[in-house]
């Protein structure tokens, strides 16, 4: 959804009237003869591309809709360029006269909008949805970053991380959510979280533990292992046992592209698969 308007008369009881009544409609007189409109529409931009659905950016240019600005100037007291007016309702609830640093305006914009841990949560939860692990887990854990404490962005981001096999960090994020608020969602997050960690432990996964124990320079044993553990989703087991075959026989069968497809479905700048490729580049080069 664009979220960004040239206001016009044609457009303006749409804007400033319906739409003020769905979101905040942030209003900013600009003029393309003032520098400090021009640095300030490249901050309204990045703010505008965060808020898409709760906010609506309408620059009036005042050397085009010249009509337009004297009227409205006439209204709000208008004193400097830029100026920005937050409007819900068809009414003013803020004003921003003269140039205003990025941080002035998400300060201001605070105030009206949902805090940035919760625009994150939402997201997580479409990505979760449409079946982007990788995103919902980026959004949620970035949610979590913002907001530690937040019980509702610790429960979505415990169960992410149970679907992306990353069980540990699940339960420890369980284990910190306070007596008193965990409902029923979270004992559904736990009763997933336990299921996954008991089958992290199969009769399959013992059995060749014990062949691996028994026979240590089998490789065969070692990439069934590898593949048994990654399933369950002990991922950083399944990696050091491949690497251990790959520093044998840095060819054998076709442990190095497992070992690759491993890293490839961990979330983006996650810190294990950053210390397995170094694990790898380190006998490769």
């Amino acid at each position: 959804m664009n979220n960004m308007i040239n206001l016009t008369p044609q457009n303006l009881q749409q804007a400033l009237g319906e739409t003020s009544a769905e979101k905040l409609v942030l209003l900013t007189f600009y003029s393309a003869q003032n520098p400090e409109c021009h640095q300030q529409a490249v901050i309204l931009e990045k703010i505008a591309n965060e808020y898409g659905e709760h906010l609506l950016v309408a620059t009036l240019d005042c050397d085009v809709e010249q009509a337009l600005a004297g009227q409205l100037a006439q209204q709000i007291g208008l004193q400097a360029l830029p100026t920005l007016v937050m409007l819900k309702d068809s009414a003013p609830v803020d004003m921003l006269p003269g140039a205003q640093t990025e941080q002035q305006i998400r300060d201001a914009l605070a105030k009206h909008l949902p805090a940035q841990h919760e625009l994150l949560l939402e997201q997580a939860k479409q990505a979760l949805i449409n079946q982007d692990l990788n995103n919902a887990f980026n959004y949620a854990k970035q949610a979590y970053e913002l907001d530690p404490n937040h019980t509702r962005v610790k429960l979505v981001l415990a169960d992410i991380c149970i679907q992306i096999h990353k069980l540990e960090d699940a339960q420890a994020l369980l284990d910190s959510v306070a007596e008193n608020e965990r409902d029923a969602y979270f004992t559904n997050i736990q009763a997933k979280c336990e299921q996954a960690l008991a089958a992290t432990d199969s009769p399959e996964i013992k059995a060749l533990q014990d062949k691996v124990e028994k026979y240590p320079n089998d490789l065969e044993i070692k990439v069934e292992l590898s593949n048994a553990l990654n399933s369950a989703g002990r991922k950083e087991e399944a990696l050091e046992m491949l690497f251990n075959v790959l520093k044998k026989d840095l060819n054998y069968a076709d442990a190095k592209p497992t070992y690759l497809e491993i890293i490839a479905s961990l979330p983006d700048g996650d810190a294990l698969a950053s210390k397995y490729r170094r694990k790898l580049y380190s006998i490769l080069y």
